[in-house]
């Protein structure tokens, strides 16, 4: 086995343990009101009260990604102000993924609601001590030292 081989193996043993550690964070943020859906819902909770936000997840499909350029400049923007604010951002490329981690709560009636981008809010002191938190947290500060300023995961479906 050559160095390649056991960093790439290294890596992809990694971000699983991240995508595991992100999934355990979303449900359990999720009943204490702790997650915020949408672009436009997001960029309004960043607004009045960033200091409560310590995750910005976005999301796209594959192909949404290259088709929709009003969904990327929200994500400079959003990305601009999480930057600014000391706030950790994640790229997530399954959002259909993130709509059954969630539970359905992108779901409105029959009309699929916007999971591109998703805060997690955690308000109180002690749930900031999460171990998931902390290992997803501690991704994003390895990651900027590496110079990726917006760490990508991949979650599989299950």
């Amino acid at each position: 086995m050559t160095f390649e081989d056991i960093s790439e193996v290294y890596s992809i043993e990694r971000m699983d343990s991240v995508s595991k550690a992100l999934e355990e964070v979303l449900r359990y943020a999720l009943p204490q009101g702790g997650i915020t859906v949408g672009v436009y819902e997001a960029a309004k909770s960043l607004n009045v009260d960033p200091d409560n936000v310590v995750l910005c997840i976005l999301a796209t499909d594959d192909d949404n990604e290259v088709k929709d350029v009003a969904l990327q400049i929200h994500f400079t923007l959003i990305q601009a102000f999480c930057c600014e604010n000391d706030i950790n951002i994640l790229r997530v490329n399954n959002t259909r993924r993130l709509a059954h981690i969630l539970g359905g709560v992108g779901m409105h009636g029959s009309e699929q609601m916007d999971l591109h981008c998703i805060l997690v809010n955690v308000p109180h002191a002690a749930t900031r001590k999460n171990p998931a938190l902390g290992k997803v947290n501690r991704f994003c500060r390895e990651s900027r030292c590496m110079d990726q300023w917006v760490p990508f995961i991949n979650l599989p479906e299950r």
